[in-house]
């Protein structure tokens, strides 16, 4: 069922494009086997993104675009048809699982497309391989533990070495404690900077765990308590994975304050488990104002 839902959308643009006369129905073919990440634009490198050489993704799709028409999300590596020969200009956007959920599907807002000419041949496979830049007007808190970190934290806490980016974090139970988390609210992002009204906020976070894990936010409304909101739990991976966690609705509803912080925690239903959650650059995102 994974890839079914690609099947049918490619099919249905498939079907409806409006280039078959020029082709006679039989199609020419792409493949795209990865995106990656453009490590020699520097112009754009932000305290929001850190150094790339260890930076990380997590890009399942290709959003393509031939001569301005959408031809279809496909998941990577792609290969398929089009209804076009010829020269062309080929507009591909970087896709990922929003929130780590197969089922929603997007473009990451904070890397750019990529565009090349290139020349399709009916009945034959042409390969392209997109690389996407990060944009410039972008900030936010990035740690990934080389050397230090800005977050709060519990006993439960230790950086540990040896890692496959570098140090990375680690939350694991101690005695009889059953929730532990790490926050950032001594470091929160002020509205002054983060803008709201839609404009897209993410979390990015590398992680391996064997147990569900929560991500949410505190949010700090003057003259009143910080508000809680809970916003996703993570299910657990034996391997380090990427996920993109999506803020932007909840920084946008919160009219009226002054600023937001960001939580990480894990609990436990028992003394008998021992859980544990390795975690890696964390980097909150968002627009400049």
């Amino acid at each position: 069922m994974k890839k079914t839902l690609y099947f049918l959308i490619a099919i249905s643009l498939f079907s409806c494009d409006k280039d078959d006369t020029t082709t006679n129905g039989v199609p020419s073919y792409i493949q795209i086997d990865e995106i990656t990440i453009d490590e020699d634009y520097t112009t754009n490198i932000t305290d929001a993104w850190g150094d790339l050489e260890d930076y990380t993704t997590n890009i399942t799709d290709a959003w393509v675009y031939i001569d301005g028409v959408n031809k279809g999300v496909y998941e990577l590596p792609a290969h398929f048809p089009v209804l076009n020969d010829g020269a062309v200009e080929v507009r591909i956007y970087a896709g990922i699982k929003d929130n780590g959920i197969a089922s929603q599907r997007v473009t990451y807002p904070f890397y750019h497309s990529d565009t090349s000419s290139i020349k399709l041949t009916i009945d034959s496979t042409t390969i392209i391989s997109p690389i996407v830049a990060l944009k410039e007007n972008i900030e936010g808190i990035i740690d990934n533990f080389d050397p230090s970190y800005t977050f709060n934290y519990d006993t439960c806490f230790q950086k540990i070495s040896g890692g496959p980016y570098g140090n990375y974090g680690s939350l694991s139970f101690l005695d009889s404690i059953f929730v532990t988390e790490i926050n950032y609210k001594d470091h929160p992002l002020s509205f002054d900077n983060v803008p709201q009204q839609g404009s897209a906020t993410y979390l990015e976070l590398d992680y391996k765990s064997d147990s569900e894990f929560l991500v949410g936010m505190y949010i700090n409304f003057p003259n009143t308590p910080t508000l809680q909101k809970d916003l996703l739990w993570i299910n657990p991976k034996d391997d380090w994975n990427k996920i993109y966690v999506n803020l932007t609705q909840t920084v946008s509803e919160a009219i009226g304050a002054e600023s937001f912080s960001v939580f990480i925690r894990m609990q436990r239903d028992n003394f008998s488990e021992v859980k544990t959650l390795d975690f890696d650059n964390i980097r909150i995102v968002h627009y400049k104002k």
